[in-house]
C-alpha cells in the first residue's frame, strides 16, 4: 500500500509540474538543459563513484558483459550526455508553433498549435545516460517526465536525479518536473503502469522481455520497439570494399545495441567473391557465421542456421548469413523477419536503391551506410528518447519533435454555424 501511495502521489505531483513546464518559456528551459550539461561536467567523478557500485554489483550478479557496457559511464558518455543537452538547447522549441493555416469559405482560420503531451512515464533498463536524455527531451517538449530506471542501475540514475533536480531548481522549475522512482521492486512499474489519470503516455526503452510486460500490463498508450533484427542486402553490383567496411562497422562496433546488423544478405552474383573476403575480416573480429546452405557452401567455418537464427536479435558476436536469387528475394526475407526497425542495402543502382527504400516497412533504411546510423544523434536529433517501430505517433529515433502533439486551433471574427 505504501508503495502505490509513493508512485500515486509521484505521478499527482508530475502532473502539476507538466502545467507549469508546458508554460515555460524556451530561455528557462535551455538554461535548464545547459546549465545541467555544465553540472554533469563537474560532477563526473562523483558520478563514477555512483557507477562504480552499479557495475561491481553488475558483475557480481553475473550480468552479460553487453548489459555491463551499457550500464558503464565513462569520461566519453558524460561528455556525450553533455553534448546532447546542448544540441537539444540550441534546437528550436517546438512548443506554440502554428502551422497548416487556412482560411475556410466562411472566413474562419484554421491551424494546428503543437502542444507538449503531458507527463511521460519512462521505464527503461541499464543505460544511466537514458535517464539525463530523457529529462533533457521531455522539458524541452514542455513535458513532465517519470523516470523508472533498473535496479542495476539505482545509485547511478539517483545521482543524475539529484543533478537534474539541481539544474531544474536553480531555473525556478519545479523539481518534479523530473521525478525518479525511487523504489526498486518491480511490482512498481505495475503500479505505474495503472496512472492513467495522470501519465499520458509510457516509453519502455530495453530488452524485448520488459518492453512486452510493460504492453501487455499498460492501461496509458505505449510508444515501443521490441526489437532490433537489422538486416543488410549486398546488392548485385556492389563494391565489396564499401560492403565490408559498412558491415564490419554494422556488426561489430556494438554488437550489443539495437541498430546493430544481426542478418547478411547477399546476391547470388556476389556471394562466391565477396562472402570470403567478409569471412576473414568477421573471424579477426571475433564472429560467429551461422550460414544458409549456400553459405556453408563457400564459407568453411560457417555453422547451419537454423530456422530460429533468421529473425533473431543476437546482440552479440554472431551474423546471420543468406544468399539471396535477387533484390525481390531479398526484400521477402525482410518482409518475413524484420522488426521495422533498420535494413540497409549496398548498391550502386539508383533505381534498386530507390526499390529497396520504398518498399522496405522500417523505420529507418540506409542506402550505402551502416545501420548503426539510426540513432538520434546520428540523424541530428540530438539526443533521443528511444526508437519507436510503433507508427504511432512517432516512427524511428524519437527527438523534441516526437514528444509533441497538435491541437486545432480557430480563429474567427463573430461566425456562428449555421
Amino acid at each position: 500500500m505504501e508503495m502505490e501511495s509513493i508512485i500515486t502521489e509521484m505521478a499527482k505531483k508530475a502532473r502539476i509540474a507538466s502545467r507549469e513546464a508546458a508554460s515555460a518559456g524556451s530561455a528557462v528551459k535551455n538554461r535548464v538543459l545547459t546549465d545541467l550539461a555544465d553540472i554533469l561536467l563537474a560532477e563526473r567523478k562523483a558520478l563514477f563513484v555512483e557507477n562504480a557500485r552499479d557495475v561491481e554489483a553488475a558483475r557480481e550478479k553475473g550480468l552479460s558483459a553487453a548489459m555491463v557496457d551499457r550500464l558503464t559511464l565513462t569520461d566519453k558518455t558524460v561528455e556525450s550526455m553533455a553534448k546532447g543537452l546542448r544540441e537539444v538547447a540550441a534546437q528550436e522549441d517546438p512548443v506554440g508553433g502554428i502551422s497548416h493555416m487556412r482560411v475556410r469559405p466562411n472566413g474562419l482560420m484554421v491551424g494546428k498549435m503543437t502542444i507538449p503531451l503531458g507527463v511521460v512515464c519512462m521505464i527503461y533498463e541499464s543505460r544511466p545516460n537514458v535517464t539525463v536524455d530523457a529529462a533533457g527531451l521531455c522539458l524541452k517538449a514542455g513535458n513532465a517526465v517519470i523516470l523508472r530506471g533498473g535496479s542495476e542501475a539505482i545509485h547511478s540514475n539517483t545521482a543524475l536525479g539529484g543533478l537534474i533536480a539541481r539544474a531544474l531548481a536553480e531555473n525556478g522549475l519545479p523539481p518534479e518536473t523530473v521525478s525518479l522512482v525511487p523504489i526498486t521492486d518491480r511490482a512498481a512499474v505495475n503500479v505505474l503502469l495503472a496512472q492513467e489519470e495522470y501519465i499520458d503516455l509510457v516509453i519502455p526503452r530495453g530488452g524485448e522481455g520488459l518492453i512486452r510486460f510493460v504492453v501487455e500490463h499498460s492501461r496509458i498508450p505505449v510508444l515501443k520497439h521490441y526489437k532490433g533484427v537489422c538486416h543488410m542486402f549486398v546488392d548485385r553490383g556492389a563494391d565489396h570494399g564499401m560492403a565490408e567496411g559498412i558491415c564490419m562497422n554494422a556488426k561489430v562496433q556494438r554488437p550489443g545495441v539495437c541498430n546493430a546488423l544481426e542478418t547478411l544478405l547477399v546476391h547470388k552474383d556476389e556471394a562466391r567473391t565477396f562472402l570470403p573476403r567478409v569471412e576473414g575480416s568477421l573471424k579477426a573480429a571475433g564472429v560467429e557465421i551461422r550460414g544458409c546452405e549456400r553459405t556453408v557452401e563457400i564459407v568453411a567455418e560457417a555453422v547451419p542456421a537454423t530456422e530460429d537464427d533468421w529473425g533473431r536479435e543476437f546482440l552479440d558476436l554472431i551474423l546471420a548469413v543468406k544468399v539471396v536469387d535477387s533484390l525481390e528475394a531479398a526484400l521477402a526475407h525482410i518482409a518475413a523477419y524484420g522488426s521495422q526497425h533498420t535494413e540497409a542495402i549496398v548498391t550502386p543502382h539508383y533505381d534498386r536503391a530507390l526499390t529497396f527504400m520504398r518498399r522496405v516497412d522500417a523505420s529507418a533504411v540506409m542506402v550505402n551506410a551502416s545501420t548503426r546510423f539510426n540513432d538520434g544523434g546520428e540523424l541530428g536529433l540530438g539526443a533521443e528518447i528511444g526508437i519507436s517501430t510503433s507508427k504511432l505517433h512517432a516512427f524511428g529515433p524519437m527527438g523534441v519533435k516526437e514528444l509533441t502533439s497538435e491541437k486545432f486551433v480557430v480563429l474567427g471574427e463573430g461566425q456562428i454555424r449555421s
